[in-house]
């Protein structure tokens, strides 16, 4: 297991539209969700320690924020074929076990990882209504321990896109396993 962080990516950059089959069966896109305020994209999978440790993080953020017009979508690039616990059947049965409230979608060719410069899983943008980048960052101050987060650095981010705030611009890298690229 590789650890890596995410890099920077210009705050203000657009959303990068994709067209991914759900772990519901239907395909989504961008224009999906051209009706939520704010849009958290997230490059995860199934198999990394690091999204294993967050996932009922975001879970639970999903669940808090749904009424207030917030969307979470997963994505998973992962090579499925040398790791097989992020296949797509895999990704299903991960989505139903974890009880999870936001599409989860297959990069099959891992095309939009690329697009969006993801680095790690989980590695984390936060979108306004206008698809400009206002966050890319941790979820927050402590992955291995949920009891012991002092920064809700997520969290804060998306309450301040709906407060109709910019989110802090201290914003700290996301980290954790390496992407599996295809040769």
């Amino acid at each position: 297991m590789a650890l890596l962080k995410s890099i920077t990516v210009p705050l203000g950059t657009k959303a990068i539209d994709f067209c991914l089959k759900g772990t519901d069966g239907k395909m989504h896109s961008l224009a999906d969700y051209d009706d939520k305020g704010v849009l958290v994209i997230i490059i995860m999978c199934n198999h990394c320690p690091y999204v294993q440790a967050v996932d009922d993080r975001f879970v639970q953020l999903q669940g808090k924020f749904a009424e207030q017009n917030v969307q979470l979508i997963g994505i998973n690039p992962n090579d499925g074929t040398k790791y097989p616990d992020d296949n797509f059947e895999n990704m299903v049965k991960r989505a139903k076990d974890k009880g999870y409230n936001f599409p989860y979608l297959r990069d099959e060719d891992q095309s939009v990882a690329k697009k969006y410069q993801a680095q790690c899983t989980p590695d984390i943008y936060v979108y306004n209504k206008e698809r400009a980048l206002c966050y890319h960052g941790q979820i927050d101050d402590n992955w291995q321990h949920p009891d012991k987060v002092t920064s809700h650095d997520l969290h804060d981010a998306i309450q301040a896109l709906l407060e109709e705030k910019k989110p802090s611009p201290n914003q700290y890298p996301s980290m954790g396993c390496s992407i599996k690229w295809k040769e």
